[in-house]
């Protein structure tokens, strides 16, 4: 898979690379934007009513949690359907906030498979992440990024907890976006402001880009003449998207110059060993929560490397002997079992934390939750089997009727697609789109407020 160099600081969504660098740079343009395909102005349409950049929308947020172990199935899935299910041992630590929460058993994405390679597309759905010729698609939190992205500071943040590779991120042509894994480092930016000299250089080189912009349209144009008639259909779509992307370096401009937000908050520590696993967790819940409390960006993923960790230190009451990747794959032994289970109640105590927390902070006649969807889940139904159907998901808060559980067929190849949660968390974003990926439609039994 393709990475982008790891550069420190929120990624900004762009849309797809330019399929015909090579002509551009034929022409002596050393600029090669990622402009020529088919598309509508993002940033530059009407605010309408109803749209979420109408000015009186609510603040509508998505958080993408992903655990690429996953939980253990028996654990984790209730009994019954609907309002009247019980819960799960799992599901037990989250009951205070049962009705601000909808779980999900029988889902899972269309032709995704692959065990580990899967959880690249927790928010793609790009099918088949396990063959060679593998190609990752936009996630969710990027095609909000394009449409969404300039009302805030930063268009998007992705984390990660014990990786600086994998990420739930990609762009429009499946570009995995390198995480940010230092909270310190995000809070940084988020939230402190920098000197006036280090503000007007930032400027300088929004200014700077936006110049070459004007030189790579004045030479673009001077190759229509002579040119046939699709070959100028293509230039006049890159045209349209020069003039988008010149209009998110201005709204750039336009951040730069504005104070950043103030927070009582000190900066985060950053747990200096991957064993210090669930202090990481925590560590950027906390980050996700202040960076939607103030409204710094409205999407935000987070990639927990269960994969990568190392023997967890710090659970309480359990001696974790072995690395979490080797009691995922447990073979059913009983020592295994017990630590793994520790291991997965840890992660359920810490979603119920941030569910609690988000619910502490107001806007308006809503809680921070209401106006914030969470997905957390698994790429794996069952990691000691590397299926990857009957996903374990827990979907929480953003303005949905919660507290159900919504049971589809959990055999595989008959499971509900979960593309279809990820439409309803567009539409629920304010962006009407027909469909995502591989979706059928929106989320069955799945109602907004």
């Amino acid at each position: 898979m393709k990475t982008q160099p790891q550069e420190y600081g929120p990624f900004i969504s762009t849309r797809r690379p330019l399929s015909r660098r090579h002509f551009l740079r034929g022409t002596g343009i050393a600029l090669a934007l990622p402009f020529l395909d088919t598309m509508a102005p993002t940033f530059a349409r009407a605010a309408q009513a109803g749209s979420p950049l109408a000015p009186d929308a609510k603040p509508r947020r998505m958080f993408a949690i992903n655990n690429n172990l996953g939980l253990l199935p028996r654990n984790f899935f209730p009994e019954g359907n609907d309002k009247d299910y019980k819960p799960s041992p799992y599901l037990e630590l989250l009951q205070e906030h049962r009705k601000d929460f909808t779980v999900f058993s029988g889902v899972s994405y269309p032709n995704v498979d692959g065990g580990h390679p899967a959880d690249v597309c927790f928010i793609t759905a790009a099918p088949h992440p396990g063959s060679g010729s593998f190609r990752n698609t936009i996630s969710l939190d990027q095609y909000v990024a394009e449409r969404i992205g300039i009302l805030t500071r930063f268009p998007s943040l992705t984390l990660s907890v014990n990786t600086r590779s994998r990420s739930l991120s990609c762009t429009g042509t499946g570009v995995a976006i390198p995480p940010e894994d230092k909270a310190a480092e995000v809070f940084k930016q988020l939230f402190l402001q920098g000197t006036q000299a280090e503000v007007d250089a930032q400027i300088l080189k929004l200014d700077t880009g936006r110049s070459i912009l004007d030189t790579v349209a004045t030479q673009a144009k001077n190759l229509q003449r002579g040119l046939g008639a699709q070959d100028r259909d293509r230039l006049d779509q890159y045209f349209t998207s020069v003039r988008d992307l010149e209009s998110r370096l201005q709204a750039s401009q336009g951040w730069e110059r504005k104070p950043k937000p103030k927070v009582d908050a000190q900066p985060p520590v950053d747990p200096a060993s991957p064993a210090a696993y669930m202090e990481k967790v925590k560590v950027m819940y906390d980050l996700a929560k202040l960076a939607f409390q103030t409204d710094s960006t409205r999407a935000v993923t987070l990639m927990l490397d269960s994969v990568s960790t190392p023997v967890v230190e710090g659970i309480n009451d359990t001696s974790i002997t072995e690395t979490y990747h080797n009691l995922s794959h447990h073979g059913k032994a009983d020592d295994k079992l017990t630590q793994l289970k520790a291991l997965d109640v840890g992660h359920m105590k810490l979603l119920a934390k941030l569910f609690g927390d988000m619910k502490t902070v107001t806007e308006g006649e809503d809680t921070l939750l209401d106006r914030t969807m969470i997905l957390y889940g698994s790429n794996f139904g069952d990691a000691n089997q590397h299926t990857c159907f009957n996903q374990p998901i827990v979907f929480a808060g953003g303005g949905f009727k919660h507290g159900q559980h919504l049971g589809f067929e959990r055999e595989h190849n008959r499971n509900y697609p979960l593309t279809n949660l990820l439409l309803s968390m567009l539409h629920r974003m304010g962006i009407d789109e027909a469909k995502f990926s591989s979706s059928t439609g929106t989320m069955r039994g799945l109602e907004m407020t």
